[in-house]
């Protein structure tokens, strides 16, 4: 079963990363509909603008972890596939 972490832009322009198993299409029709009851649930409609394949949960959650702890402007970058930019941005925080 595919597993993977995804980035939603939320209503309000805030970002949302999760991270999960099985149909990515499912997942965000999930959140559009309400059915979890946290963030999305009230930041509605939800658009996928970044998804990645992890193959395995745990690589999935972990990512999750990962980009849940950036800056908004690296998330950005990360949706723009400006790579050069990332990187910039990595070096800046530490």
């Amino acid at each position: 079963m595919n597993a993977f972490v995804y980035i939603l832009h939320c209503r309000d322009g805030s970002y949302y990363v999760g991270s999960a198993r099985g149909s990515l299409e499912t997942r965000i029709a999930q959140h559009n509909a309400g059915i979890y009851q946290g963030y999305t649930s009230t930041h509605r409609p939800v658009r996928l603008v970044y998804s990645q394949d992890s193959g395995r949960i745990t690589d999935a959650i972990e990512a999750e972890r990962r980009l849940k702890g950036w800056s908004r402007a690296k998330k950005e970058a990360l949706i723009a596939g400006d790579f050069d930019r990332l990187k910039h941005l990595s070096r800046s925080r530490r």
